[in-house]
Formats: structure tokens, C-alpha cells, sequence
């Protein structure tokens, strides 16, 4: 899968290194679309024959978020464990790049 540029790395690690995007229960998913509609960034299409969301771009899915999760209100998404990017962050050392960031953002 090719990435946008913009999508391609999460502080310094490739994308396609990290599992971390929605999941749909196909058995909830009613197909209101909500996840579709209010995702920034274009993980999920809708699959108008079946009437359901579908993960799409899985990997264009900001490392952490769990918006579309929250918005569904049918808990049809799901997301691994939070643990696994706080685990993730100590094992690659996103603590020191996040605060490069932050001392970039100063000047």
C-alpha cells in the first residue's frame, strides 16, 4: 500500500511498522456512516452494496486515535489495546522526538 507522504511516518517510525487502525464489526455496523463522514483522514469508505463502512486506509489512521470509536453509536469499532502505543512510544524512544518537536515549535 502506498502512503501519502504526509501518512508515511509516525514520529520517525514508518507507518506500515505500526498496527494501529479501526476494526468494524460488520455485525453492528448499521451503516449510518458516521465514521465516514467524520474521520479527517480518509481511513474509511462506504461500501454501498452492502450499506457498511469499510477501512479503506488503514494505515492512514493517526497513531492513537480512537475519534471514529467514540462517534459510533452502535460500538462497531474497535481499536487494540491503548496500551500498545504507550508500550510502543517507550520502545522507540517517541518521547525524545516529541520533544525535538516541541523545541522546534519554539523558536
Amino acid at each position: 500500500m502506498s502512503l501519502p507522504e504526509k501518512f508515511a511516518y509516525w514520529k520517525g517510525i514508518p507507518r506500515e511498522e505500526i498496527s494501529w487502525y479501526p476494526t468494524i464489526d460488520e455485525s453492528k455496523c448499521v451503516g449510518c456512516g458516521m465514521c465516514v463522514a467524520s474521520c479527517g483522514r480518509n481511513v474509511f469508505d462506504y461500501d454501498w452494496e452492502k450499506k457498511k463502512a469499510i477501512v479503506a486506509r488503514p494505515l492512514q489512521c493517526m497513531v492513537g486515535c480512537t475519534s471514529c470509536q467514540v462517534w459510533c453509536p452502535y460500538n462497531a469499532i474497535s481499536f487494540p489495546d491503548p496500551q500498545y502505543v504507550k508500550d510502543l512510544i517507550k520502545k522507540r524512544n517517541v518521547l525524545a522526538i516529541a520533544k525535538k518537536e516541541l523545541q522546534e515549535r519554539r523558536k
